[in-house]
């Protein structure tokens, strides 16, 4: 049981992680959560993706390889990073253990869902934009696992919404903030996304707000939780971050400044 309190708020939760058992086995409240952000997104992209030219048999073929790729990419992407966590080879493949890494799972999801496309003779950054607002609603939804796990907290705080977990002195809820930044960006980019010259310029807003807010949060996280490319300096997920933010600054101007391109091409 997680006792969490928002010390300046006055707030508290009693959070037990087991939502439920089957039998002995325990249903844990972070994968509903991821359950939960995973369908809610693929239920807004499948019922958006026909009226921006994305058939709907694709999505559900393009959420399923990529939900798979995805889990993939984020558990390579945390293992290479994290060798020393690991005692055997066999460790690196028990996930229920913990350790996925976000950026990995969208590198791992895009790459299936580039070879999907070019199997099927897809638009990809069509695709991509008619995705992008579900990846948001995800990531939206998905840190609230976090925060029933009690984990993935930023540096000792006391601003307004400073958390206490198990009487500890109090934190950044990061969970918190990632959520409404995210959140706040799926509002700009709904805005946005119909009055784009260009297929693959929502997606590129995408990547570059969620990078922009990973590259200050990343700052706050308690060092536990931080993938060091340089020890106490400098986070391999706030480089990421940095790369991110100018490939698609980059692709987003290229993009304005060609001629936009006609429904028939």
């Amino acid at each position: 049981m997680k006792v969490i309190r928002f010390t300046n708020l006055g707030i508290k939760f009693n959070i037990n992680p087991v939502a439920f058992k089957i039998g002995s086995k325990s249903i844990y409240w972070y994968a509903l959560i991821i359950l939960a952000g995973f369908l809610l997104a693929l239920i807004f992209v499948y019922k958006t993706c026909a009226k921006r030219g994305v058939n709907k048999d694709n999505i559900w073929d393009i959420a399923l390889i990529g939900l798979v790729a995805g889990i993939i990419g984020a558990r390579l992407y945390y293992v290479l990073f994290s060798l020393d966590e690991f005692d055997s080879v066999a460790d690196m493949f028990k996930i229920w253990n913990g350790g996925l890494a976000i950026y990995g799972g969208i590198i791992g999801a895009s790459i299936s869902t580039i070879i999907y496309c070019r199997i099927k003779k897809l638009s990809i950054p069509k695709v991509f934009d008619v995705c992008a607002p579900g990846l948001l609603i995800g990531q939206a939804i998905g840190r609230f696992g976090n925060f029933v796990n009690a984990e993935v907290y930023g540096r000792e705080t006391d601003s307004l919404f400073a958390m206490s977990i198990n009487a500890a002195p109090a934190v950044h809820p990061l969970f918190l903030y990632e959520s409404a930044w995210n959140i706040l960006g799926l509002i700009l980019l709904l805005i946005y996304r119909d009055k784009k010259k260009n297929d693959g310029q929502v997606f590129c807003f995408y990547i570059f707000w969620y990078s922009l807010g990973r590259i200050f949060l990343e700052g706050m996280r308690d060092p536990e939780y931080i993938l060091y490319i340089i020890p106490n300096v400098l986070g391999i997920s706030q480089v990421v971050a940095g790369l991110f933010i100018a490939a698609a600054a980059a692709c987003f101007v290229y993009l304005q400044l060609i001629p936009k391109k006609s429904k028939t091409e």
